[in-house]
């Protein structure tokens, strides 16, 4: 059958053609098309940051239990639900997906930080509330604990490699030496303290005491977990800390 050269096309297949086109963009509708591709894109995005979500979950949970060299990846897509190939896609390898857990868990606790709004209280009680938060999340998140155990005991070879812990840290130690600075102009706190190290300190307070209750423990005799001595405990740390920073 001879083909029909479209240079010779006559004007009637050429305005049928035309015509044909016209229908079908009038039957197609582009922006619901592109409104629904958009959403697929969309819903893929939201799926996969849930599924990373659900993987730096259960890796927080595995690293907590067995530190770095004790967790294993197929043991973190069994508890994530997900095939271990997955795992690899987003995190590379083990070493990647222990510093996203890292960055995640100091996330967390900057960022419950910034709701005590310290640089809007008074000095004296901006002291007394990051003392008590840092007590109380760190009960609540033993897993923190866990992780910097495990990852002192690599030399932070993990953090050091680590392009946001510096970024997220400092804009806490900047709102701490804000708040000792107008503690010392109204006279409320002495003047001349490193932010830094009265961080430290607080931190240090809580941390050896939950990092070593089971051996305090047996020192003593004592159960250091029960509320009364939880309690008895962040007292003293308020009481250590206010002496510190009040004025004389």
């Amino acid at each position: 059958m001879a083909r029909v050269c479209p240079a010779r096309r006559s004007a009637s297949q050429v305005a049928s053609g035309f015509v044909l086109i016209c229908l079908i963009h009038g039957l197609v509708n582009y922006a619901e098309v592109s409104s629904r591709a958009s959403n697929v894109v969309e819903i893929r995005s939201r799926d996969a940051d849930r599924t990373q979500q659900e993987i730096l979950a259960a890796a927080t949970a595995e690293f907590a239990a067995h530190g770095f060299g004790g967790a294993r990846i197929e043991a973190i897509a069994e508890r994530a639900g997900v095939n271990k190939k997955l795992i690899y896609y987003y995190f590379e390898g083990k070493d990647e997906l222990f510093l996203a857990v890292l960055e995640q868990t100091y996330a967390d606790i900057r960022a419950a930080e910034r709701e005590l709004h310290l640089e809007s209280s008074a000095p004296l009680q901006a002291i007394e509330s990051l003392v008590a938060f840092t007590w109380r999340h760190y009960l609540a998140h033993p897993e923190f604990l866990a992780l910097l155990n495990s990852e002192n005991m690599h030399r932070a070879g993990h953090l050091k490699r680590s392009r946001r812990i510096r970024q997220m840290n400092s804009p806490l130690i900047e709102v701490l030496a804000q708040v000792l600075a107008r503690g010392a102009k109204s006279g409320e706190l002495r003047p001349g303290i490193d932010a830094m190290q009265l961080y430290i300190s607080i931190a240090g307070l809580a941390y050896f005491y939950l990092s070593n209750k089971h051996t305090l423990g047996a020192i003593f005799g004592l159960d250091l977990m029960t509320p009364k001595a939880l309690a008895q405990r962040l007292s003293h740390m308020t009481a250590v800390v206010t002496s510190y920073v009040r004025a004389a």
